[in-house]
């Protein structure tokens, strides 16, 4: 291959990457609050120390919110999927098998995958599949793999509103409702400390 079509074919590849390091929304840039960070006072900069632990943490804490006030109040509630070794869903309610995320910031081929194929796993067991997201800077490639996967996925206020449309459900106002009036405000010092000891 001539000197020039190679150094064309690196350029594209520079390019490629260029163009995906661009759409990936990172940390540093947002300093948006979400729900969650204000029920526990987490700030924008304490979160960066530690993304990861703070997004796994908060996501647990997502899902067990809306799997837990749905299991009480709720009498269509059944708990969460199992196919296999898989669960694709977190709970089911009625006809939509909920699957919650605090953020998607994931764009690896697995986890696109997945997202995929349990979207389409859930359909053909007569389940409509609902991502309900508390972010709203999740990574484009990710949320078009939910899309492309039968996923409806609302996120961030469209979450609050939407769903509550849809499913028309007291335990969804319950839920809203208790995060609206709690503040959980924790000790900088005792945030900090949970997020290093994570590391």
């Amino acid at each position: 291959m001539p000197p020039d079509q190679i150094e064309n074919l690196l350029k594209g590849i520079l390019r490629q990457y260029q163009s995906s390091f661009s759409d990936k929304i990172y940390g540093e840039e947002n300093d948006d609050y979400d729900s969650l960070m204000r029920v526990f006072g987490i700030t924008p900069s304490l979160k960066r120390e530690n993304r990861q632990y703070w997004g796994r943490e908060l996501g647990m804490c997502w899902q067990r919110l809306v799997t837990e006030v749905f299991k009480a109040n709720c009498l269509d509630y059944q708990p969460a999927l199992k196919i296999a070794d898989d669960q694709p869903c977190d709970c089911i309610l009625g006809r939509d098998a909920i699957d919650t995320k605090y953020r998607i910031g994931s764009g690896d081929s697995g986890t696109l995958k997945k997202f995929k194929q349990y979207g389409k796993l859930l359909q053909e067991r007569g389940l409509r599949p609902i991502l309900l997201i508390v972010r709203e800077d999740n990574l484009p490639a990710a949320i078009k793999a939910c899309h492309l996967g039968g996923w409806k996925v609302l996120q961030a206020k469209k979450v609050l509103i939407i769903y509550l449309i849809a499913v028309g459900s007291i335990c969804w106002k319950l839920l809203i409702n208790f995060l609206k009036q709690r503040s959980f405000i924790l000790p900088d010092e005792y945030l900090k400390k949970m997020a290093t000891s994570a590391r």
